[in-house]
């Protein structure tokens, strides 16, 4: 589906282009949203970022990762995953909370934990091993 395609992606530096030199020419921001075909917000954006900036590069998008509550102890979850890998994920919750002063959602440590690809499926024990 072509819209999904076009989805987040930054309009052409050739178009950034134009539409500033359009209102650079005193063209006001609404004229140059309907000659170009863009919104309002658009050529505002555009002229705020040549203002702020100098040009008209695309800013990045998106959070980039890196940035969470948890980046900080990564090591420190490494080494109590290493030192107990039967703890669960509401374990190393409680102790987030206790030993960092972290209040964060297990699905969150969730996330960080198969970023550092130390998930793992716990099976319960079954009657054979049990019986061995």
């Amino acid at each position: 589906d072509r819209w999904r395609d076009d989805m987040g992606r930054p309009h052409p530096m050739a178009l950034r282009q134009r539409v500033v030199a359009f209102v650079e020419e005193g063209n006001s921001h609404r004229s140059a949203a309907a000659r170009f075909r863009v919104s309002v917000k658009f050529v505002n954006d555009m002229v705020i970022l040549k203002r702020e900036t100098g040009g008209l590069a695309p800013r990045v998008q998106g959070h980039g990762g890196g940035h969470g509550k948890l980046v900080g102890v990564g090591d420190w979850i490494t080494a109590r995953m290493k030192a107990k890998p039967d703890l669960t994920l509401n374990d190393l919750v409680d102790e987030l909370a206790d030993h960092h002063g972290i209040a964060i959602h297990r699905v969150s440590v969730w996330r960080f934990l198969r970023g550092l690809g130390l998930t793992h499926k716990k099976r319960p024990a079954s009657p054979r091993a049990e019986a061995a």
